[in-house]
């Protein structure tokens, strides 16, 4: 509205010269109005000096002054700058809740040898229930009966699927695999794994105080400042040295004018905009200029691994022939494979394609839950799984359990295959890291902020992973734990970044200085964390650190700008060297100025 209000008044001015002043105070008027009631709504609070309270004094100054096309403009300007800051911003509890989505509205009970359908609200601890292939479990329990593989990645970020057994915990919101699993109920709905999760990113979000930009901080001082200094001119030298009460009263009101911030004011929002619009062409996205100063000031980042320094899907790194050729062994483990959405499976289809392999036709295909895969081949029966399902096939020499042993050593997942009763060979695969991941963690510890690893994966994986990038590791991890790591390195005088994709990230990035999103990544984490990495480039979390340190030197340049020439001006109009006149034009080139240094941030970012 005062954009539109603006163009109207230059077009009302360029038509009615006479009423131009008249439609560019209305102009300044449609965006000033809601600037002053936040002031003063602000000043009540107990903050008089805000931004808001500058950008009211500037404007009011600029109309005593007559410069009522500046004040308009700058109100304009003002308010572009804020609205960029809060693009995005305040979705984050709406989107937290939908988590619940996550969590089954039914679950089937089993009550005296029945099975019913029941709400997951009411199931109550003890209660046994029944979780068929690829249903998501209901409630936090322990498995009574069966055998199955489980996608834990919404609560842990485990990049594999885990083989569950009896005894073993399973969580809410996680997903069966390939056999029915009989559970018993170990927490009730409202304390469940994804309700727990819930509570804790809406707790790190109502604890941690809002971040205050460099401008408010700033015109706490300044707006006194040139109040009191005003003031003094104008009544100390009547007082003290008998001088002209109506010369000094002018000349303090002039400093007073002279002080008129309008050309700070712009400082802080130009300069954002133009960072937030830069960053935004490279897939880095800031909710607001307080993130944007905050990032420059990290001493510490925490990835998460799977889908953030990793690409979040394995791949096939090792093809290990035993009695068959590597091209043999992909050919049958690809045809067994065909048609299955598993995480391991899709690996093994995809290098099948990219290496030409012909996959064979199979019949009698059928998994087996928690081991692995059997179909008939060329005449012959096959089977494809874990190393333990296939010694109770065949005898498994200890040069291959060897060989076996070590690939897991490397944190790969490895399935055997057998032709017949003959080993034919395996194939490991394993989430491998970016591409950029080695050089965008070291672009970060060069700069001397300490980087460490936050996983729910599994220790021997992570650490695999961790020493390949040289990360330190913390791995196991539930999303409480990441979330009170995070708080552990604040306490120890660390500005903590988080970086990570999933839910079970959401606590983290809400309690984190400043939680940022790889893109990719789930719409909580999106919502959750205060930035994105879009792209989901490792080393563009440095370039967004740069960017913050860049727009602050900026500020400052444009501080300095502005300040400079009021200084300068101050001392010539009180010793009557300048009149008003000439610092109010000072003050216009200093907007001006300071506008044109602030779009320097536009350059494309390397």
């Amino acid at each position: 509205m005062a954009g539109l209000a603006l163009v109207a008044a230059y077009v009302i001015g360029h038509l009615v010269p006479a009423i131009a002043t008249y439609a560019f105070v209305l102009a300044m008027l449609v965006g000033l109005v809601p600037i002053a009631r936040r002031a003063l709504m602000a000043a009540r609070m107990g903050t008089p000096f805000s931004i808001e309270m500058l950008m009211t004094i500037a404007a009011v100054g600029a109309l005593i002054i007559n410069a009522t096309e500046e004040a308009a403009a700058v109100v304009f300007l003002f308010l572009v700058g804020e609205l960029l800051e809060g693009v995005a911003a305040g979705r984050a509890r709406d989107s937290i809740r939908s988590l619940a989505a996550l969590v089954p509205k039914t679950a089937l009970l089993e009550e005296n040898g029945k099975t019913r359908e029941v709400p997951a609200e009411s199931l109550a601890v003890g209660s046994i229930i029944l979780v068929r292939p690829g249903d998501r479990v209901s409630a936090d329990g322990a498995i009574v009966a069966g055998e199955s593989t489980i996608n834990e990645a919404p609560v842990t970020g485990e990049s594999i699927p885990v083989q569950k057994g009896v005894d073993d915990l399973v969580f809410a919101g996680t997903v069966n695999g390939d056999a029915a699993l009989r559970i018993r109920v170990t927490a009730a709905a409202e304390d469940n794994t994804i309700a727990r999760v819930v509570r804790l990113v809406e707790e790190a979000q109502e604890s941690k105080a809002p971040t205050e930009r460099f401008i408010d901080r700033f015109s706490r001082y300044y707006t006194p400042g040139v109040v009191l200094v005003a003031a003094l001119v104008a009544v100390i030298p009547p007082l003290v040295g008998g001088g002209d009460w109506s010369e000094w009263v002018y000349k303090g009101l002039a400093i007073l004018l002279i002080g008129c911030p309008c050309a700070l004011v712009i400082s802080t929002p130009a300069a954002i905009a133009a960072a937030l619009s830069a960053g935004a062409r490279r897939g880095l996205l800031m909710k607001g200029g307080a993130v944007l100063e905050g990032l420059g000031k990290l001493t510490a980042v925490a990835f998460d691994k799977t889908g953030t320094l990793t690409a979040g899907k394995p791949v096939v790194t090792d093809i290990v022939p035993f009695g068959r050729s590597g091209v043999e062994v992909l050919r049958y483990a690809a045809s067994l494979e065909a048609g299955s959405s598993h995480p391991l499976a899709l690996a093994i289809l995809e290098k099948a394609a990219e290496d030409g392999v012909d996959l064979l036709p199979s019949t009698d295909a059928k998994a087996l839950g928690g081991k692995g895969v059997i179909a008939i081949i060329d005449g012959a029966e096959v089977f494809f799984g874990s190393p333990k399902a296939v010694t109770e096939r065949v005898n498994l020499p200890a040069a291959h359990e060897r060989a076996i042993a070590s690939l897991n050593d490397d944190g790969k997942t490895v399935s055997v295959l057998v032709i017949g009763d003959v080993l034919a060979g395996a194939i490991a695969m394993r989430d491998e890291p970016r591409a950029d991941a080695v050089a965008g963690l070291k672009a970060l510890t060069d700069g001397g902020i300490r980087t460490i690893m936050l996983t729910g994966d599994n220790k021997r994986t992570a650490t695999a992973v961790g020493e390949q990038l040289g990360i330190e590791v913390r791995a196991e991890l539930m999303p409480q734990d990441k979330q009170r790591i995070v708080g552990e390195l604040q306490k120890e005088g660390f500005v903590v970044g988080k970086i990570g994709d999933g839910i079970n990230d959401a606590p983290a990035l809400a309690a984190a200085d400043v939680g940022i999103a790889m893109g990719g990544g789930t719409d909580v984490a999106l919502e959750t964390a205060d930035a994105a990495v879009l792209h989901g480039r490792v080393g563009d979390v440095a370039l967004m650190i740069d960017l913050s340190k860049r727009t602050m030197t900026n500020i400052f340049q444009n501080i300095t700008i502005a300040l400079g020439l009021k200084a300068v001006f101050l001392v010539t109009t009180v010793i009557g060297v300048t009149g008003l006149w000439p610092a109010i034009l000072a003050d216009t080139g200093a907007t001006v100025l300071v506008t044109m240094n602030a779009l320097r941030l536009l350059r494309p970012i390397k």
